[in-house]
């Protein structure tokens, strides 16, 4: 059975904060809010969390995960970023963004794509997965939670409860967040190509 934390959008509690990170810590498997819609979470280095991830989700080996990091300077860390991409993102963080980035070896082998040695990663524009990310002290592994045959995520922390509460360590209500995935550009060439239009706009491109 999992735990159910209500979190205030705005000023999340730092007690609450810190006991989802502890979950984190121990291997447990979370649902938190982003800027887009809710997500499933876990430890970057957790094999046996991610594959539970997968399970839920029904995912293959060759589902891209996300890294849900605090800030700029971490994405240094993960990625490989030239001048001229690092001042695009910073334009447009935090935001509804996932920028595909070549990964550097702090990245899991098993987190990048086979081929192409990419990550997707992002800051979001939202208060609790800021914080959680801040506790954690390193990015958040993470995938939307769209469950198997729905296009949609779920974004009602009560319904998702009620799915997945034997499924999950944790689920954080945040309030509605929205039901829209991230606007994915693919910044791997130093050129922004835009791979999937979703909540975060694109005009300012």
């Amino acid at each position: 059975m999992s735990q159910f934390f209500q979190i205030h959008p705005d000023n999340p509690q730092k007690r609450l904060i810190h006991q989802a990170v502890e979950i984190i810590h121990k291997g447990g498997v979370v649902v938190y809010p982003t800027d887009s819609a809710y997500a499933l979470g876990c430890h970057l280095g957790d094999k046996k969390a991610m594959e539970r991830i997968q399970r839920i989700r029904k995912l293959d080996d060759k589902h891209n995960f996300t890294l849900v990091c605090r800030d700029l300077s971490e994405i240094g860390t993960y990625a490989k970023v030239g001048n001229s991409v690092f001042r695009f993102i910073k334009a447009h963080t935090p935001g509804a963004y996932t920028y595909i980035l070549n990964g550097t070896t702090e990245v899991p082998r098993r987190l990048m794509h086979p081929k192409r040695r990419t990550i997707g990663i992002r800051i979001p524009d939202n208060a609790i997965a800021l914080a959680l990310a801040e506790e954690l002290g390193e990015p958040i592994m993470s995938t939307s939670l769209i469950l198997p045959g729905d296009d949609l995520p779920l974004t009602d922390p009560y319904d998702i409860r009620d799915l997945l509460q034997s499924q999950v360590d944790l689920i954080i209500d945040g309030g509605y967040c929205g039901m829209e995935a991230t606007t994915v550009v693919d910044l791997t060439d130093e050129e922004v190509r835009v791979v999937r239009e979703g909540a975060g706009s694109i005009e300012n491109f």
